[in-house]
């Protein structure tokens, strides 16, 4: 994507989740580039803090963007982590989306090898484990100054599991990439990460 569509996503997150906040419905105009099947997360954030108000997403390509995009800014007011989102509180807070690329699994014999085909900062991962599934955003790892040892542990602890998880047999560990687009301060320009 473009800087000018990074911004109309942007946008038309903060448009979709304020409407939510106020139980109405809109359609901001979208490019037709946004009717393809894409995977994507809206996340909230309070400014200047940069402390987490919400983040919820579709990490497959099943819904066009414009579509994934309205139902993750949406749900993205009612995260289950926090009290709902009000339009008020939308003021103080700055929207960012990552749109994703589709996950594919990662093949690997051992945890040494797996380790280095994880590159922190390109590099977003599901684990799936006994049929729960965990999910972190490329930016993550680098927001923390986690390794990939690190990032793997938490993402199995994002899973419901204990720290060590990515080494159990069965584990699936999938990543994708993804482009991500933020507000620099409430309504603020939107930049690329």
């Amino acid at each position: 994507m473009d800087l000018k569509d990074g911004t109309d996503a942007v946008k038309a997150a903060r448009c979709y989740a304020e409407a939510e906040t106020k139980g109405e419905r809109t359609e901001p105009a979208l490019p037709e580039g946004f009717s393809e099947r894409k995977g994507v997360f809206v996340t909230i954030s309070e400014y200047p803090s940069g402390d987490l108000r919400g983040c919820i997403g579709y990490p497959e390509p099943i819904f066009p963007l414009r579509d994934a995009l309205r139902m993750s800014a949406a749900a993205a007011c009612h995260d289950p982590r926090f009290i709902d989102l009000t339009f008020e509180e939308t003021n103080g807070c700055t929207f960012e989306v990552t749109v994703l690329t589709a996950p594919e699994k990662i093949v690997y014999g051992s945890a040494e090898e797996l380790l280095s085909k994880i590159v922190i900062g390109r590099d977003g991962l599901i684990l799936s484990y006994k049929g729960r599934r965990g999910l972190l955003l490329p930016q993550v790892p680098l927001e923390f100054g986690w390794d990939a040892e690190e990032f793997l542990r938490h993402l199995s602890m994002k899973a419901g599991f204990g720290p060590g998880a990515w080494k159990e047999h069965g584990t699936v560990i999938e990543s994708f990439s993804g482009e991500i687009f933020t507000e620099t301060s409430p309504r603020g320009d939107v930049v690329r990460k």
